[in-house]
């Protein structure tokens, strides 16, 4: 379809009326559920090109934070 051809049917404004009634809480369960989406800084979302990358290198990351919370354990540190 070209640009001319579109057609741009929306109303600059509307009333309430015209929207109708909405439905509070229509979303509420599916929004207690969570959610996982992240917004990545520019520069990380060009280190890692797709969710498995990102995915992996968090993976990586916790296997290290839990490794490093273990050592500590073990030696006593309670830094």
């Amino acid at each position: 379809m070209k640009n001319d051809e579109l057609q741009d049917d929306l109303k600059p404004e509307y009333t309430k009326e015209q929207l109708g009634k909405g439905t509070r809480g229509r979303f509420y369960k599916s929004y207690q559920s969570g959610t996982n989406l992240v917004l990545l800084d520019p520069e990380v979302a060009k280190a890692f090109p797709d969710e498995k990358s990102v995915n992996d290198a968090l993976k990586s990351l916790i296997k290290v934070a839990q490794a490093s919370v273990q050592q500590s354990k073990v030696s006593g540190d309670n830094s």
